[in-house]
């Protein structure tokens, strides 16, 4: 499980910034939307609010680039550049870009984090602990002085330093040469850690078809979620093909394509529906291609059903920019009541999601310290803090009972675009 995610000078972030998971203690709420593991107490589902460029994207983008980071630092040849993106809106901005994850693994909760300039990695640590309250260990600190760890606790960089570039990170370095705590900690952010897009959904359209056309129990899952919301239809069926060139193929491509692709298949989808009478009775069944007769908010959530029903499975987080694109608000609701209820997640799974949808701003949904937002401040930085957080102008805080919509929309927790009236201004205390 995801703790935390701490980003620093990293397009509109500048000062650093943390999303923190941990639940507060607000025991009128929701106890279900809430996850505990190792004695800590972690929020399942997270939604962020801001304005349109107030970073949330940036925020999301962050959390893609770390693990870009991480997964592709073993490839590095040492000139090669870093994705070091700084807020560039800062005169003479050279300060490094940080990134720091606190997560839940095989039974212990690790720190690990790094900071790099497009040249090279400028710093680098891992910790971990077994317990909340448990002294936190130290695994290795890397900084310009060089890297320090004990043999018996870190036994996986033994005799590694010097091999290592200056734009490589040493948990990449241990990990390829088969470190096992190292290993762990790299396959958090293999298979543990996903981040995808609710706008560019196609890219997982293979993966979701996988799932139906290899009978998975996630594709029976997805498609009693689909029946719940009354799609209109009633099942989804797959079939392969061979891949065919097509008429209008210049001839001198001919046969390099045809090479390319024999043997080849695609898998083609259909969606079946109810076929009726004119008294309204069920008389049969028709088959339609799916992306022909499907709307573009079922094809999304089709194409994300994937992801999202893989995510329940392995108990894993996923995180989602723009959740609510192309779909009705209670398609919104009900996907996010299946990460909070324990029934229909048993894993202990978690999503994050970026939003518009006000909709979701209610005490029946999400509790407070699961609402956040991204709002910038006049020098286009990008401050993110929870709803929880704010102080309001008579010094209080905002209430349980308080109509989370309206007083969003009115500006009174900010996060709203600057030209829209907002009636007070709000403080925020640092938790």
């Amino acid at each position: 499980m995801l703790h935390e995610f701490t980003v620093e000078n990293h397009r509109s972030f500048y000062d650093r910034r943390t999303l923190d998971l941990q639940s507060r203690k607000l025991s009128e709420e929701a106890k279900e939307n809430v996850a505990q593991e190792l004695s800590y107490d972690i929020l399942k589902t997270i939604a962020i609010y801001g304005a349109n460029s107030s970073g949330k994207s940036n925020l999301v983008d962050a959390l893609q680039v770390m693990i870009l980071c991480v997964l592709s630092s073993v490839k590095l040849n040492p000139n090669d550049p870093l994705p070091y993106t700084p807020f560039l809106l800062l005169k003479n901005n050279t300060k490094p870009t940080l990134f720091e994850v606190v997560f839940l693994k095989d039974g212990f909760c690790y720190r690990y984090g790094f900071s790099y300039t497009r040249a090279e990695i400028v710093e680098e640590w891992l910790f971990r602990k077994t317990t909340k309250r448990s002294k936190e260990q130290v695994l290795f600190i890397r900084n310009s002085d060089g890297i320090a760890f004990e043999d018996d606790k870190f036994p996986d960089g033994v005799g590694l330093e010097s091999k290592l570039n200056g734009n490589r990170l040493f948990l990449s370095l241990c990990a390829q040469l088969g470190g096992d705590i190292s290993s762990r900690v790299i396959s958090w952010f293999e298979k543990d850690f996903h981040v995808v897009s609710g706008l560019n959904n196609q890219e997982y359209r293979l993966f979701s078809q996988m799932q139906f056309h290899q009978h998975k129990e996630t594709s029976q899952k997805a498609l009693d979620f689909f029946k719940t919301l009354q799609l209109g239809f009633e099942e989804i069926s797959t079939h392969e093909e061979e891949i065919s060139i097509p008429d209008d193929m210049p001839k001198e491509l001919l046969p390099l394509l045809a090479k390319e692709v024999a043997g080849k298949k695609r898998i083609e989808m259909e969606s079946i529906h109810h076929l009726y009478d004119k008294s309204g009775t069920v008389c049969g069944s028709v088959h339609f291609p799916f992306d022909e007769n499907e709307s573009s908010g079922t094809r999304k959530l089709f194409d994300m059903s994937g992801p999202i029903f893989d995510t329940l499975e392995k108990g894993t987080v996923l995180v989602v920019d723009e959740l609510d694109a192309k779909m009705h608000p209670l398609i919104s609701q009900q996907i996010i009541r299946l990460f909070n209820n324990p029934a229909t997640n048993p894993h202990n799974a978690q999503l994050i999601f970026t939003t518009h949808d006000t909709h979701l701003l209610s005490t029946k949904m999400l509790r407070r310290d699961q609402i956040w937002f991204t709002e910038k401040n006049r020098s286009e930085q990008t401050d993110l803090y929870c709803l929880t957080d704010i102080v309001l102008p008579d010094g209080t805080k905002p209430r349980n009972d308080a109509n989370y919509e309206k007083n969003y929309i009115a500006g009174r927790y900010g996060a709203v675009p600057y030209g829209v009236s907002r009636t007070q201004r709000i403080s925020i205390t640092q938790p």
